[in-house]
């Protein structure tokens, strides 16, 4: 399904194959059309003019591409590029896109929904959508996931609309979220889907590397909602560029103490930590 180069951009202008253009543009317009072009992309957060953690970005994009088409790309030039387009536009927090397709490179601010303070205090609400990913390793548009996906988050349940979507496979058990990677914690062990099951996020990395600082380990498991729901020791999270980790308190019905688990509590705290570790290194690993 055909799905358009450009979705919820901010500011006025973006680079197109090095040069930057005006959304006003005949450019511009071109590019809101539906495409059929494969298109591939990363969201990057921006922490203090900082490209957080683009060499991971840069590893997915090109893991992507030889997925399917396997054209050569200059990651470097790449991010380059998404430097200069931060510096013309005088970002220092927020979040930037980068699509690419065979022959065109797009760079633009990305109008995220971010969670508020009270999200992280008390946990956010959460949908099930039953859907089975085709390429999950593959950060790929498909027009026929994004139309249903939007559709999903316009129901409510009986705690509002949901912030997350989980999705669930074929048969009922939770894998990942809509746009984010999930985890559960049960009897202190954290589990996560296997890794050919879902898009292996850039987050999702570090907060395994939390795990490790912590003297934890991450192990693979998946569950339904009904394996989860009624035990006092069960934690949902879910992590992502834009807003890193995310405690779930409800699932439809369903309600979860996360917030209050100490598990959990101890990856938020080593992960800020390493996270702040790598700002100050200049966005270098260590």
């Amino acid at each position: 399904m055909a799905y358009p180069l450009i979705e919820h951009p901010l500011g006025d202008a973006f680079f197109y194959n090095g040069e930057c253009c005006r959304f006003s543009s005949v450019i511009a317009g071109d590019l809101f059309k539906p495409s059929d072009e494969c298109t591939y992309y990363e969201t990057v957060r921006i922490v203090d003019g900082m490209l957080l953690f683009v060499e991971d970005h840069m590893r997915r994009l090109e893991l992507s591409v030889k997925g399917l088409e396997d054209f050569s790309i200059d990651t470097d030039m790449i991010v380059r590029s998404a430097y200069n387009f931060i510096k013309y536009s005088r970002i220092n927090f927020g979040n930037i896109r980068i699509v690419l397709t065979a022959n065109k490179l797009i760079i633009h601010q990305v109008d995220v929904h971010m969670p508020d303070t009270e999200d992280f205090r008390v946990g956010i609400n959460t949908s099930v959508l039953n859907w089975e990913r085709q390429t999950p390793n593959l950060k790929i548009f498909r027009g026929d996931y994004k139309d249903t996906v939007n559709k999903a988050f316009s129901k409510c349940n009986s705690h509002g609309a949901p912030f997350e979507l989980l999705l669930a496979d074929n048969c009922g058990k939770l894998y990942e979220g809509s746009m984010s990677n999930l985890f559960v914690i049960m009897d202190g062990t954290v589990y996560s889907a296997p890794d050919d099951k879902i898009l292996i996020g850039i987050t999702r990395r570090r907060v395994i590397e939390a795990l490790r600082r912590a003297g934890l380990s991450l192990a693979c498991g998946m569950f339904s909602i009904d394996e989860l729901s009624g035990r006092d020791d069960t934690a949902l999270f879910v992590s992502s560029t834009p807003f890193d980790i995310l405690p779930i308190s409800f699932v439809d019905e369903y309600a979860f103490n996360s917030v209050g688990n100490p598990v959990l509590r101890m990856i938020s705290d080593e992960y800020q930590k390493y996270t702040l570790e790598y700002i100050r290194r200049g966005g270098k690993n260590g």
